[in-house]
């Protein structure tokens, strides 16, 4: 099963920028979607947003909070996924989890979720 493991959050302050790496091991199913998730202090697993996502055609989504400002892609052989965050504000503090999605053998969704990486923006 393949595994996530998310690099790159830290202290940051307002205006500033960072990038997330999510390393994706091996999966013999072909994952379709890969994205960024966060969760903010406070919040429950289920209330986690949804700050940007790409498709195995490469087509991406982002919400209206993030968008202008973020910037997912991933390497040519999609082992790694990006997070690009520029101009960052205090309210994007939060942990942010990477996720991918893929069809197993009998066509169920799947998901699996790394285990998250601190980002904090200072005012």
């Amino acid at each position: 099963q393949a595994q996530l493991v998310e690099s790159g959050g830290g202290l940051v302050q307002a205006g500033g920028s960072l990038r997330l790496s999510c390393a994706v091991s091996k999966s013999r199913f072909s994952i379709h979607t890969m994205g960024w998730y966060r969760q903010a202090p406070g919040k429950q697993r289920d209330e986690r947003e949804m700050v940007a996502t790409i498709t195995s055609g490469g087509s991406t989504n982002y919400p209206a909070s993030t968008k202008g400002r973020f910037t997912i892609s991933t390497d040519n052989a999609k082992n790694t996924i990006f997070l690009d965050m520029n101009n960052l504000k205090p309210e994007d503090t939060a942990v942010y989890y990477c996720k991918i999605e893929f069809l197993d053998d009998y066509k169920l969704n799947l998901e699996i979720w790394g285990q998250g990486t601190l980002v904090t923006v200072s005012s």
